[in-house]
This record gives C-alpha cells, sequence and structure tokens, in this order.
C-alpha cells in the first residue's frame, strides 16, 4: 500500500478531499499513469463552475449549473450499458471514459462543489448514491448518474421502491450523509464485490486490503478480509486480520465470535 493511501487511513474525516483520494485509490491499479492531468482536469472544472456560479445562491441554480457543467459540457454520465465494468468504479477510468457508477460519479460532482465552496454531501442512498447540494432548510437531492436530475421526494420513493422493493418509504437514514471515508469504503467495496462475485478472490483480498488501509477501524471490513485470506489457504494472515478486528470492537458477542473464529483457525493446521 502505498504512502498516499495510508495517509487516508491516518487523516480525519474532514481533512480528507474525496477527489483526491479517489484519485489517489485509483492510482493502484494504473501505476504508470500520471495524476497531474487529472487534478489539473478537476482544477479546471472547478475554476469553470466558480466562474459561472459566482452569482447563483439558490441550490436549485448552483444544481442546474453543476449538472450542466458535468454532463453536457464534459459528457460524464452513468454507464448504463456495461454497469458492472469494474472501470466505472476507477475514477480514473470513470474520467476516461465519461461513465461511471452512482458512487463514482457523486465523488466527482461532491469534489467539485467544495472546491468552490457550497455545500455538499454523497448521500447513504440504498443502492445508488446520490448528491445533497445546499444547506438546510431547502437542500437540492440531484443523481449523477443520471446527468445530474434533480430527485424530488417522488423520485426518491420511485428510486427506494426499486431498490428495496414496493412499499418501501424513505427513511431519514436513506438521505443521511456519508463521512468522507464512508464514501470511499462504498466505493472500494463496490470494487471488492465485484471482483468476489466474479470468482477472482485474489484482486478481492487485495482491494479489501485498501479497505482496512483506508478505515482501519471499521471491524467487518476486517472479517471479511480474514474470510477471503482463509479462502485463499493464508491462515497466518487471516488470525492477524481477525485479531486486528479485535482491536477495534468492544462487543462482547463479536469478541465471542472472533475469538471462535481464531480457535478455528488455530486448529485447522499448517498453510
Amino acid at each position: 500500500m502505498n504512502d498516499a493511501v495510508a495517509r487516508i487511513g491516518l487523516a480525519e474525516d474532514d481533512e480528507i478531499e474525496l477527489g483526491e483520494a479517489a484519485l489517489d485509490l485509483a492510482a493502484l491499479d494504473h501505476p504508470r499513469v500520471p495524476l497531474a492531468p487529472y487534478r489539473a482536469r478537476l482544477d479546471a472544472m472547478a475554476a469553470d463552475l466558480a466562474r459561472d456560479g459566482a452569482s447563483l445562491r439558490t441550490a436549485q441554480d448552483r444544481a442546474a449549473l453543476l449538472a450542466e457543467l458535468v454532463a453536457v459540457e464534459h459528457g460524464i454520465e452513468g454507464d448504463r450499458t456495461t454497469y458492472d465494468d469494474p472501470a466505472n468504479a476507477d475514477l480514473l477510468r470513470a474520467l476516461d471514459r465519461r461513465r461511471g457508477l452512482p458512487v463514482t460519479l457523486a465523488i466527482l460532482y461532491v469534489s467539485i462543489a467544495r472546491r468552490v465552496g457550497w455545500q455538499a454531501d454523497a448521500l447513504n442512498t440504498p443502492g445508488h448514491v446520490l448528491v445533497r447540494l445546499g444547506p438546510d432548510p431547502a437542500p437540492v437531492l440531484l443523481d449523477p448518474f443520471n446527468r445530474g436530475a434533480i430527485v424530488d421526494a417522488t423520485g426518491l420513493a420511485a428510486l427506494l421502491a426499486r431498490v428495496l422493493g414496493r412499499g418501501a418509504s424513505p427513511m431519514p437514514e436513506h438521505v443521511e450523509p456519508l463521512s468522507n471515508r464512508a464514501v470511499l469504503v462504498r466505493l472500494l467495496t463496490n470494487q471488492a464485490m465485484r471482483a468476489r462475485d466474479g470468482g477472482d478472490l485474489r484482486r478481492a483480498l487485495l482491494l479489501q486490503q485498501r479497505l482496512t488501509a483506508v478505515a482501519p477501524s471499521e471491524g467487518t471490513l476486517w472479517w471479511e478480509r480474514a474470510r477471503l485470506e482463509n479462502a485463499l489457504g493464508r491462515r497466518a494472515q487471516a488470525r492477524a486480520s481477525l485479531g486486528a478486528m479485535l482491536e477495534t470492537t468492544r462487543d462482547a458477542a463479536l469478541r465471542r465470535r472472533i475469538s471462535a473464529a481464531l480457535d478455528a483457525l488455530a486448529g485447522s493446521g499448517r498453510e
């Protein structure tokens, strides 16, 4: 793991700049690709937004301008044709291809908006990350995957019904802002899930290692890492991961579960 990713893990949440962090994570898979042109591209987009949005005061107007900049001028939108392509969860590739997943594009929208001092957050919307722009009491929800379209109450209910099933009602937790670290965890988890479901356990483990570097205090990430390490026959590493998880939790029931898993690994023989 490189120094940039280690710094993300050590940083306070408000010190994490989402666009920069997502570029650093993507660079792990493109070690020979310079990041400077991508950083310059984000800077240029923010400069255009600052120039054209200087006189705008309402969240509605700012959301319209942000969507115009990203989706129309730069042609960046959701990938409906090859949604499960791993490139959609890689900010470098998303910028190159001008296509991405909801979480990847949410990072782009939030990063650009924050660079000009606008309040913006990625939301904990199940299955489809939305962006909230502007402060209470009149923020606007927009959908970066759908060319920055405004999402009203009816649209939010329809989205949740598609993801959670008919009859699902919007709850406060569905539109809670995600912390910066949680956004990156969601991005990497998306990648790891696709690798795991595709049967590439080594790739899934590599991504799980990145997850535990980015969010070392999240015990469930260590559990999944240990599970993958054990599946690959790396029992000593699995025990180390469970030990790290044991250090992050004070929940008695969970500690017993971890201890039982450690005992099972200790009795499973040599690697």
